[in-house]
């Protein structure tokens, strides 16, 4: 009785859970895309700013890194932000269009720190009442259901082998 109980906790859990992971990817996607477009427009006036001086992206970056240690940390901060956008964008690119089912396949693609963190501050979990939500719920009782009856079995384990062993 005292397992089935906290088998069906688990698999709550696990629908609480899991069932979350629409909103979320939803509320990160805007975020990627923000953050792609606030850093588009950073890109955009380094590159006017070396135009403006006949030098290209790379050629600027090294003038920049010879100015001195402050110019030398704002290069270095600039190759960093150009590697950021360029990944964020590839990001944004392969996600854009793609519904919740499909985000839940490039999940592993939510990689950027800073931009979760942010989501997550704001994140405020709420009953999923859409298809989706539903059968995120669904998959994530089933999940929570597994796990704890995987940690059962791992739990009995010992007590099963003593058991095989003593009867032998």
């Amino acid at each position: 009785m005292i397992a089935r109980a906290l088998a069906l906790a688990a698999g709550l859990t696990g629908a609480a859970g899991v069932s979350q992971f629409p909103e979320y990817s939803q509320q990160y996607m805007q975020r990627l895309g923000g953050a792609v477009d606030e850093l588009s427009r950073f890109m955009d006036d380094f590159d006017k700013d070396a135009a403006g001086l006949d030098l290209t992206r790379e050629a600027a970056l090294v003038d920049l890194a010879k100015g001195g240690a402050m110019g030398a940390a704002r290069a270095d901060s600039m190759v960093n932000t150009i590697a950021r956008h360029r990944r964020l964008s590839g990001d944004l690119e392969r996600m854009q269009g793609l519904g919740p089912f499909s985000r839940a396949k490039y999940a592993a693609r939510f990689t950027d720190t800073e931009l979760a963190g942010r989501v997550w501050e704001n994140y405020k979990p709420a009953m999923p009442v859409t298809f989706e939500g539903a059968i995120f719920a669904g998959l994530g009782f089933l999940g929570g259901l597994a796990l704890f009856s995987m940690l059962i079995w791992v739990l009995r384990l010992p007590f099963s082998l003593f058991r095989r062993t003593s009867e032998s």
